[in-house]
């Protein structure tokens, strides 16, 4: 399994969050709540949410670099739709170590 993580600073992450997935909501089951939330694009590849104050938390789960750098673009396209009044620079994707 492939992690990804991006941090994108906003003080309107939740109301990015609770857009995002919604939008995504009629085609899959999808969860959240004003602070988290969790897209599952496959059965293994899905996209967890965080919102604070701050900003927005992303983290990709896929099976492998390729999947999790498509679904990476797909969500910050989604995302700079959105928060077109907010523009922002894509951010630095990171990745993350897996548990042991």
């Amino acid at each position: 399994m492939h992690k990804i993580q991006a941090r994108i600073a906003t003080a309107n992450a939740s109301r990015y969050l609770q857009q995002l997935c919604k939008h995504w909501a009629h085609k899959f089951d999808v969860r959240f709540t004003p602070h988290a939330g969790r897209v599952p694009f496959s059965a293994e590849s899905v996209c967890f949410m965080e919102a604070d104050a701050d900003g927005l938390m992303l983290e990709i789960e896929a099976p492998d670099s390729a999947i999790a750098g498509r679904l990476s673009f797909l969500v910050i396209e989604h995302l700079q739709r959105f928060a077109f009044r907010e523009p922002f620079a894509p951010p630095e994707w990171r990745e993350v170590a897996a548990a042991s």
